[in-house]
């Protein structure tokens, strides 16, 4: 018997979508237990604080809890490997920074894949980075902080967070890139950088704004760029209005599952922190912290990544950075 060309294209088009059908039910239902949410780095740190923000919201909004799971150690490895190990759905999620993509160029092995072992759900928010000086140091924009360094070799140096951090890598970019007579001095951390550049130990420091905030707001330390426009100093330039574009990038926090998560679950967590992201007490509350909220979709976050592994890979070769 002939099929009406019709009907055969009706059947067609429902054997097609068959196969979907448990996917669309997965999403719908999800979630249908607790998250675990695998946080890298020790209790208090910025990353954890962004993540339990995050997790009590989504526990709101999608009836289920998402729970923080501290695992840190080597500079975020264990956490990330823990969470590449783990099923892939849904029900554990990695919240991170981008030693994600710095960590593969920092050490000579690492117990991940970076392309191959997550998916990207989205880059949630990024934390303002800058360049602060030691009140004293008679230096109010970049080009005269450039112009004092050139003027007395090797007396100068900065502090940063740690060696491979972010801020290091955009400390030696800057040392580079304008051929400056500087030395790097690692501290185990943000608030330790600053402390020793309040003291005018290390008159120069490249760190996070949230350890920074309160003494550029009281006077001991001194502003002069961040990497990216903060709300928090909207009257500070970019590098990139101060006339050097080159010097650019900001600690991003990132959120992935296991490699092989259903797409429509990866869908539902991105609508959802993305939401999250875009309410006002969200907003305030960030922003008061040195977050700014960004949202963007798996597509985008897996281009910065793509773009972010290379860049960093170069300026460590370039700095002759390793870990110890």
């Amino acid at each position: 018997m002939d099929i009406p060309r019709r009907t055969f294209l009706n059947l067609a088009a429902g054997a097609a979508a068959i196969p979907a059908m448990p996917s669309i039910a997965k999403a719908q239902s999800y979630p249908a237990r607790a998250v675990r949410v695998i946080v890298p780095f020790a209790v208090g740190g910025p990353t954890d604080v962004f993540a339990r923000h995050v997790c009590q919201r989504l526990s709101e909004r999608l009836g289920k809890q998402f729970y923080v799971e501290n695992l840190p150690g080597a500079g975020g490895n264990i956490g990330t490997a823990q969470a590449a190990r783990s099923a892939h759905d849904g029900y554990t999620m990695l919240m991170t920074v981008n030693s994600f993509v710095i960590n593969p160029s920092f050490y000579k092995r690492i117990p991940y894949d970076p392309y191959h072992d997550f998916d990207p759900v989205t880059l949630a928010a990024d934390i303002t980075l800058g360049l602060w000086v030691h009140a004293p140091v008679p230096a109010g924009s970049v080009k005269e902080l450039i112009e004092l360094i050139r003027a007395n070799p090797g007396r100068y140096n900065y502090a940063s967070g740690g060696i491979g951090t972010s801020v290091h890598l955009i400390g030696e970019e800057f040392r580079l890139a304008l051929g400056l007579d500087l030395v790097h001095v690692p501290f185990n951390g943000g608030g330790p950088a600053i402390a020793s550049t309040m003291a005018g130990h290390t008159p120069i420091a490249f760190t996070a704004l949230t350890p920074a905030l309160p003494h550029l707001t009281e006077g001991s330390l001194r502003a002069l760029a961040v990497m990216s426009h903060s709300e928090s100093l909207p009257d500070i330039p970019t590098m990139a209005e101060a006339g050097y574009p080159e010097i650019r990038g900001d600690d991003w926090i990132g959120v992935f599952v296991p490699a092989g998560t259903p797409k429509p679950v990866i869908d539902t967590l991105n609508r959802e922190i993305a939401a999250i992201m875009a309410l006002p007490a969200t907003n305030e509350q960030l922003a008061m912290l040195g977050y700014n909220p960004i949202a963007s979709t798996p597509e985008a976050f897996r281009d910065q990544i793509k773009a972010d592994l290379p860049r960093w890979a170069k300026v460590m070769r370039d700095a002759n950075i390793k870990a110890e």
